[in-house]
């Protein structure tokens, strides 16, 4: 019984979500690619500055 509620309930709710067009899920997934490239060369650029900056230190 419940799960039969849910699985209709489910369905229900699944018909009032706007699902993005072919273009915009395409766009949406080329932004999250390209942050991610950006944010990976900080972090490796910050990463390589502090080890340089550590290896000075230390030696």
């Amino acid at each position: 019984m419940k799960l039969t509620n849910y699985i209709k309930e489910t369905r229900a709710e699944i018909k009032h979500v706007v699902w993005p067009t072919r273009a915009q899920a395409i766009g949406y997934t080329v932004i999250v690619i390209v942050f991610s490239a950006v944010v990976a060369v900080l972090l490796g650029a910050f990463d390589f500055l502090f080890s340089s900056i550590l290896q000075k230190l230390i030696s």
